[in-house]
């Protein structure tokens, strides 16, 4: 073991931060999170071991499994809204364009915002009294519009959430494009392929590869997203726009002002081991699907 140290010493060192990182920041507070899930802790005074009594909690818990529902119409609506959206800018943007350059930087820039900052000038813009948006609408002669009302809250959210990945998914994508070869498309409109043929037969299948990473990425932010609905509606009104990570966030850091939740520890646990296998199961059903669909096609 003394010569393999010595011959590997620097893989070694380079490979340890990562791992202390990884055991510190992922693998304990799984262990830390799968331990009290069996205990009654509010986050303050001792843990009491209550056995399954958080697990069974979990399927009498009508609101968990309301944002549960709420979390998969979200994430479906945002990547409906987000992936044609972001091809299409690639598509557009990996062609001879004037100014490309620069307009790739600005459907990339949402990315870069932080998401409290984002959230915060869009609930200005789809404020329902004063908001930017419907002053405009008035300016025009059309009525206002409750854009945070129980019907339109969810849509609102998609639409913003939208809004701040496509960049993300249209640079994935333009790698991809830029990596198809040239005399394909050369061949192809040399027999009389017309630019929707050459999109359908030539473009999405040489994709592939790299649509089968950003749907995986996709699923897996959409699912895991709830920073911006925190901050733009609080997951109301009425829990219409509540989704799972921001009702677990609740549970584990109840600190806004008004609400209504009270630090539950233990609960949280289970609900946060509930939501990892749901997320898991999603991601690899996907996954398991992808590949065969590949086997079929290759």
């Amino acid at each position: 073991m003394i010569r393999r140290w010595k011959n590997h010493a620097e893989a070694y060192l380079f490979v340890t931060p990562s791992v202390i990182l990884t055991v510190t920041l992922g693998i304990y507070p799984i262990l830390w999170a799968l331990r009290y899930m069996f205990y009654d802790y509010k986050g303050y005074g001792e843990a009491k071991f209550s056995g399954l009594y958080n697990i069974k909690r979990l399927f009498r818990d009508d609101y968990l499994w309301d944002a549960i529902g709420n979390t998969f119409v979200f994430a479906s609506g945002k990547m409906i809204l987000t992936l044609p959206i972001a091809l299409l800018l690639a598509v557009l943007l990996n062609g001879k364009l004037k100014g490309k350059n620069f307009l790739r930087g600005i459907y990339f820039m949402p990315t870069i915002f932080s998401t409290a900052v984002m959230a915060v000038v869009f609930y200005l813009i789809f404020n329902s009294y004063n908001g930017l948006l419907n002053q405009i609408l008035n300016m025009i002669g059309v009525p206002a519009v409750d854009w945070l009302n129980m019907q339109n809250a969810m849509l609102t959210c998609i639409i913003i959430a939208a809004w701040g990945g496509i960049g993300n998914y249209m640079l994935l994508f333009l790698a991809g494009l830029q990596g198809i070869p040239k005399d394909v498309y050369e061949s192809a409109e040399l027999d009389g392929a017309t630019g929707a043929r050459r999109f359908w037969s030539i473009t999405v299948p040489m994709l592939g590869p790299v649509l089968n990473i950003v749907m995986m990425l996709a699923i897996m932010s959409a699912l895991e997203s709830y920073e911006a609905i925190m901050v733009l509606t609080g997951g109301g009104p009425s829990g219409a726009t509540e989704v799972m990570h921001l009702y677990l966030y609740k549970l584990l850091f109840p600190v806004s002002t008004g609400e209504t939740m009270a630090q539950d520890i233990g609960y949280g646990s289970a609900v946060a081991m509930l939501l990892a296998l749901i997320v898991g199961a999603i991601t690899g059903l996907y996954l398991y699907l992808s590949r065969k669909l590949n086997d079929i096609y290759s």
